[in-house]
């Protein structure tokens, strides 16, 4: 599998994109610095940071960062290289955030809603979902996607469904009046473009989630957006919805990136609702492919209306957050035998990729096997204290 170049990498308006991201450098001072491109040159402007977080929180981060002076750390098509290395050569892309905390959404889309519901009633076994899809299927007989959740219309359906005793927890967030909002990641814990996403040895049923991603700060304003891979283990969660932290949150299990895009005039909200994220998945094995797309047209919920569920009088970010807003995109294709749908192998290769934000790719490794995640806020905290 050939490495992306910097064309398949990053917005195909590149020249006119606001790019802000992270990269680890080494040296006398190894550890991260915060960068933005300027003519194919990547820019350190950690002195105008110094954090993400920080950044951020700038009432017109875009002035900041336009204006913001600092030194070259090469070209941008030899970072691009150097995060698809094996092992990554400094300079390296890293997660675009820092201190934020990283929040996700789920089932904000009808298909998504349905393959929840699949994997709870499944118990975690993938070779009961076809049988089960047809099913619900047939039992639900309406398109759920233009629902309004929790209008009367949705009510009607969780009393009509509840009769029937096919009410499920999933539906309830789905349909219902609230968001199911949950933590994905710790601060600091994400990788970046290029590094392997990590699935939890106990899991044998999983597949990646390809999502965009705002960027947030502590007022609850939303000041960019990116992309993300939100790793889901299907059938920890399909056991129980009381796993979510087990299936969801491991090392190595959230990626993000490349850039954070600055909102603008060109690239607004507004954008992102209209994006299309595709999911490429290629074996390294097998070679095995699959290829589908996430319309964010689809989606139930606005992202203004997810932001708000997530951050107010009932929850503040200091720091502010990235939030993942959920995926429509869940692989059914057989992989490994009929009727066995879905599952990574060690070694695939993910590619999320929507025009405006570019592409991120990771490899697909054992959290068990992957570098720990070591450098947490205390070590940023002394690596800023010798900048």
């Amino acid at each position: 599998m050939n490495p992306l170049s910097v064309a398949d990498s990053l917005p195909h308006d590149l020249t006119e994109a606001r790019l802000v991201g992270r990269v680890w450098c080494d040296g006398d001072r190894p550890g991260p610095a915060l960068v933005t491109l300027r003519e194919g040159e990547v820019i350190d402007i950690t002195a105008h940071g110094p954090t993400m977080a920080d950044l951020l929180e700038h009432d017109d981060p875009l002035t900041v960062v336009r204006d913001a002076e600092g030194t070259s750390l090469g070209r941008l098509e030899d970072l691009i290289a150097n995060s698809q290395a094996s092992p990554a050569r400094a300079p390296y892309l890293l997660a675009p955030c820092d201190l934020q905390a990283v929040k996700a959404c789920g089932v904000t889309f009808a298909v998504s809603l349905l393959e929840r519901v699949i994997e709870e009633q499944a118990g975690g076994d993938p070779a009961r979902a076809t049988e089960l899809r047809n099913e619900l299927q047939a039992m639900i007989g309406t398109d759920l996607s233009r629902i309004t959740p929790g209008s009367d219309e949705a009510m009607a359906l969780k009393q009509a469904l509840q009769a029937r005793g096919a009410w499920s927890q999933y539906m309830e967030v789905g349909i219902g009046p609230d968001a199911e909002v949950f933590t994905k990641a710790q601060p600091l814990s994400s990788v970046g473009f290029g590094t392997a996403v990590g699935l939890h040895p106990a899991s044998r049923w999983n597949n990646p989630e390809p999502e965009i991603v705002l960027a947030v700060d502590s007022r609850g304003r939303v000041k960019g957006a990116t992309l993300g891979n939100d790793v889901n283990l299907r059938d920890i969660e399909g056991r129980s919805a009381l796993l979510l932290g087990k299936a969801k949150d491991n090392n190595a299990s959230c990626a993000l990136g490349p850039f954070i895009r600055l909102f603008d005039e060109r690239f607004t909200l507004d954008s992102v609702r209209q994006c299309q994220v595709s999911l490429r998945i290629e074996g390294e094995d097998d070679g095995f492919r699959l290829e589908g797309a996430s319309d964010m047209r689809e989606i139930s919920r606005d992202p203004l209306d997810l932001v708000r569920q997530t951050i107010g009088d009932h929850h503040q970010y200091p720091d502010g957050f990235m939030l993942f807003l959920g995926t429509m995109f869940s692989p059914i294709q057989d992989r490994d035998g009929p009727g066995q749908g879905f599952t990574h192998h060690l070694g695939d290769r993910v590619t999320i990729a929507t025009p405006a934000l570019g592409a991120l790719v990771n490899p697909v490794g054992r959290s068990d096997r992957l570098p720990p995640w070591t450098f947490g806020i205390r070590e940023l905290m002394r690596h800023l204290a010798t900048r």
